[in-house]
């Protein structure tokens, strides 16, 4: 789509006015419909491949698919996000319409998976579809934002990705335990608990999108006659495969620094997406068989302890912008991400579940961190005509740690730790320390400010 009927004097450049609470309240509310099937898939995908026949080493290869996709799709959609301008539908909302769509589809189909290649094909179909929904929503802060509320932006989208996965990741707990549906089933069955959690995790999804598409309007291109001219005369696949890997290796250099921090920050969080069910339920419940009632239970008290750190991140969401103003926001992500990579590192020790708990305050700090922290200061670091192409390749630097760590994770917890995967937390702490102290080597000055 890229149909363009306005004139050169619609989008000349212009200070962007700074918006009220209401605008950026439904600027941001798609994302609490993104976040939702975000946290079912973090928190149930391991049960379903498990439930469906996985080895504990295998899990990780299987949740390479979600982090490949990524890093296949994310530039694309920014770069065709960035050449997209319709008078009704704008630049970004077509692509957070179309990904709503699919990632509600695949959510609906995923619980009905009864082999383990049909899961794992379904992870690929919805993590490709949050893609396309969720990075044009980064750019849109970017695009709609002075520099002076961006931060406000992206605490906003923390503050509903937290509301949306507070509930999406206590869902199964609520069916199996206050409506009494069972959580368990035959063997290679998906719970009912976990299924009815996945259908109205597509209702929810497109329905949050939806609001944001139909309340929010967006800025046409600045110097749109110049805009309609260069994309014209720079049409084509062969083009855009250039000024995509020319893009690549001319970011900038505060992205490059902060993309040292991401890869570090990653890796732990993938490590605890993937290994928190099966540790915990052999770790605090002693059972590895995901045909017991232990098991399950232990399933769903995952989803109450993602369900603690997310409550945690959009608790602080709108703290940390102030924490930053004064403390600087190195300062703060540095603080945050060393207190969440000890908490996941503490996890060794913890054999009470509800004692689980605790350690899941640090990492809903460190979680509210990552989503609001590097992106406002990479906001200010790039051009505003490439902003959705670099909030695409900066997804790199998310999806690389995720796909090293889905490849060697299974590899030490079968070969070096005996199938203990409590110790993938535990290397998953360390590198979230270690991205913190790295930190400081980022320059945090906004160019465009």
């Amino acid at each position: 789509m890229a149909v363009v009927t306005a004139t050169s004097n619609d989008a000349a450049s212009f200070t962007r006015p700074r918006m009220t609470f209401r605008q950026l309240f439904n600027m941001n509310f798609g994302f609490l419909g993104i976040q939702f099937g975000f946290a079912l898939q973090n928190a149930n995908v391991s049960r379903i491949f498990q439930t469906l026949g996985s080895d504990i080493d295998h899990i990780g290869i299987l949740w390479m698919a979600a982090p490949a996709t990524g890093l296949l799709v994310q530039p694309v959609i920014g770069y065709l996000s960035d050449r997209t301008w319709h008078p009704k539908w704008g630049r970004r909302r077509p692509f957070f319409f179309g990904g709503a769509i699919l990632s509600s589809l695949a959510l609906f189909l995923m619980p009905n998976s009864y082999v383990l290649w049909m899961a794992a094909l379904l992870l690929w179909v919805l993590d490709a579809s949050i893609n396309i929904s969720m990075e044009p929503f980064r750019a849109f802060v970017g695009d709609k934002l002075p520099p002076s509320q961006r931060t406000s932006g992206f605490a906003m989208q923390t503050f509903f990705i937290g509301i949306g996965a507070v509930i999406a990741s206590l869902l199964p707990f609520f069916f199996s335990n206050v409506l009494g549906i069972s959580n368990t089933a035959a063997a290679g069955v998906i719970p009912p608990s976990v299924k009815y959690s996945f259908y109205i995790g597509a209702v929810v999804f497109i329905g949050a999108v939806m609001w944001t598409v139909f309340t929010t309007k967006e800025f046409p291109p600045e110097n749109i006659a110049t805009w309609e001219e260069e994309k014209l005369r720079n049409n084509g696949l062969l083009h855009g495969a250039v000024e995509i890997t020319k893009g690549i290796f001319t970011m900038p250099k505060t992205m490059l620094q902060l993309a040292v921090v991401q890869f570090f920050t990653w890796v732990a969080l993938f490590s605890m997406w993937i290994y928190t069910t099966p540790a915990v339920a052999q770790n605090a419940y002693n059972t590895t068989d995901t045909t017991t009632k232990a098991y399950q239970d232990a399933g769903d008290w995952v989803g109450v302890m993602f369900m603690v750190y997310n409550a945690v991140s959009f608790a602080t969401a709108f703290l940390l912008p102030l924490i930053a103003k004064s403390a600087g926001k190195k300062n703060t992500h540095m603080i945050s991400l060393i207190v969440g990579g000890l908490g996941l590192i503490s996890l060794l020790y913890i054999k009470s579940p509800g004692l689980l708990l605790i350690p899941m305050i640090g990492l809903g700090l460190a979680w509210s961190s990552v989503l609001t922290i590097p992106y406002s200061i990479l906001a200010g670091a790039l051009p505003p005509n490439k902003m959705g192409f670099y909030m695409g390749v900066f997804n790199f630097f998310i999806v690389i740690p995720q796909l090293v760590a889905a490849a060697v994770l299974g590899f030490f917890v079968k070969n070096v730790f005996h199938g203990q995967s409590i110790y993938a937390l535990v290397i998953g702490g360390v590198s979230m320390v270690i991205g913190g102290l790295l930190t400081q080597i980022v320059n945090d000055k906004d160019k465009n400010e």
